[in-house]
């Protein structure tokens, strides 16, 4: 195992006064969900308007399907906000659903064929079509069911004082803003390296209906007609199975720092691919564009990862660019599954254990990642998601196989410094609560959510019944909760607004389609 880069760095923010610039943590939420009917198919309706434009409303959005409702929560220093917040839209948006309710679990309802999944239409401006053709483009490449995987995202970033004061501290050569993306990018690596754990505590997707496959063959068993599951599964849904690429396994993106990083991406939607390129990128039938480009990528966001450096940049502003020029703002975490027996899939110990992970990620020793290594840390979480609660479960550590509950031990002993530093900046032993009650799920595997979940769909006869039964309940208990008078006009104005807004945008959109894109790539 790593150590930690510098054991004084540790015990000085563990002190109050330092401690307390972690109250400047922002967090935030993006969780997706799929919109069905009353039959728990997927919905072929718009959008609903009521809920303002998917362009440009700053909440409520979509992904990648018309179907597919993505909620984005604000950035917040408070670490109960998020939730809170995530709440008031689903109950908007549950009372603007008519006879459609949100779809519970993170893999997909019943699914007929590909070409019959929605795309998400966005409007006629230039950066509308941008995001309606990228999407042909993704359903092209890796075909549309893929993309109606759900999870749940975590947007993360410590603040600038905690950071001023670290890097005072360090006496780096580096500026500033040099030394927060190398800390960040150090994080990260970490993360590589121990972020199987989330799967593992929160991983709620151990079955899939059989029609996701779409004919694919797969080592799963059938839990009923129509349901398959892994029996030690967790996270089905980060498996080669679910929401992954193997396609991108060849463009070698490194986290060893920004300048890799961020070179290898501008280079992979740069770099033509062969298939690509025979597929075309308008329809040679009718000439309607279904790609973005012929390359490796056609925009940088296509690169799977289960955490990315990021940086809020302006409307058309590639990221890579932004954090090349501006450095790494925050980071995104992308390994939730959506808890289907919870009304906004998301749970509070979540965050909280995010929180310390995260932060021994930041203070752990994190060398380069070689080529062997990076192979150990994608065999790890391969073995976590489809294997996770196998009693005879072991990981690599260093090309040793090592049992994985002492793995999982010796980590939580180490988050523990972490969860106490939380605790003395809030006060409370919120986090040290959270860190000792997850422990238990390391030595029974009954307790998570995957094994949770499986159990209910064994009793609900499968899958789909269980996460339709869920979908109902949680939409019941939501319209039961209703906004009050100002929070519902407040929601109702923002609708509105976003409406307006990408009115203005098609009203003042100049130039053609292909002088957007190519001012996009220059």
């Amino acid at each position: 195992m790593l150590k930690f880069t510098c054991c004084s760095e540790v015990s000085q923010f563990a002190k109050p006064d330092k401690a307390a610039l972690l109250r400047g943590i922002q967090r935030g939420y993006e969780r997706e969900c799929l919109r069905v009917d009353t039959n728990g198919k997927l919905a072929l309706t718009p959008h609903p308007a009521s809920l303002g434009s998917k362009l440009t409303h700053p909440w409520i959005t979509t992904d990648y399907s018309e179907a597919l409702l993505e909620f984005i929560t604000p950035p917040s220093t408070d670490p109960n906000f998020p939730l809170q917040f995530l709440r008031e839209i689903h109950r908007f948006s549950a009372a603007q659903l008519k006879d459609e309710f949100m779809w519970a679990g993170s893999m997909p309802c019943v699914l007929s064929k590909d070409a019959d999944i929605p795309l998400a239409y966005y409007g006629t401006s230039n950066s509308a079509k941008m995001k309606y053709v990228y999407r042909e483009g993704l359903g092209l490449r890796y075909g549309r069911h893929m993309q109606t995987i759900a999870g749940a995202h975590y947007n993360w970033s410590l603040p600038q004082a905690f950071w001023q004061t670290l890097y005072d501290n360090f006496k780096s050569d580096l500026s500033l803003q040099e030394f927060i993306s190398d800390r960040y990018f150090g994080l990260i690596r970490n993360f590589q390296r121990y972020g199987w754990l989330i799967p593992y505590l929160f991983g709620a997707s151990p079955a899939v209906c059989e029609s996701f496959l779409q004919g694919r063959k797969s080592d799963l068993d059938e839990l009923v007609p129509g349901t398959l599951y892994g029996p030690y599964a967790t996270s089905l849904r980060m498996s080669d199975l679910g929401y992954q690429n193997r396609a991108q396994d060849q463009l070698h993106v490194s986290f060893n720092s920004l300048a890799e990083y961020t070179s290898a991406l501008e280079a992979a939607i740069r770099t033509p691919d062969p298939f690509y390129e025979e597929l075309g990128v308008k329809n040679k039938e009718d000439g309607h564009w279904q790609q973005l480009n012929a390359n490796l990528l056609q925009v940088e966001n296509e690169f799977y990862a289960g955490i990315r450096p990021k940086r809020v940049s302006q409307r058309g502003s590639r990221p890579a660019k932004a954090l090349r020029q501006e450095g790494v703002e925050y980071v995104e975490v992308r390994l939730f599954d959506l808890n289907p027996m919870v009304d906004i899939g998301i749970t509070p110990d979540q965050s909280q254990f995010a929180d310390v992970l995260l932060l021994m990620c930041l203070f752990r020793d994190s060398p380069a990642i070689s080529a062997r290594e990076q192979a150990e840390n994608d065999e790890n979480k391969r073995r976590i998601v489809n294997d996770g609660r196998n009693p005879n479960l072991h990981l690599l550590v260093h090309n040793r196989e090592q049992p994985f509950r002492p793995i999982a031990h010796e980590l939580f002993d180490d988050m523990q410094a972490f969860a106490n530093m939380l605790d003395v900046a809030y006060g409370g032993d919120a986090y040290a609560k959270t860190l000792a009650n997850l422990r238990q799920r390391v030595d029974n595997p009954d307790l998570t959510p995957s094994a949770q979940v499986l159990q209910q769909a064994k009793v609900h006869g499968g899958y789909f019944k269980y996460a339709k039964q869920m979908a109902q309940q949680h939409q019941q208990s939501l319209l039961q909760d209703p906004l009050g008078a100002e929070r519902l006009k407040e929601f109702q104005q923002s609708a509105n607004d976003s409406i307006q807004e990408q009115q203005r945008l098609e009203a003042n959109d100049q130039g053609s389609f292909e002088d957007y894109l190519a001012r996009y790539y220059a």
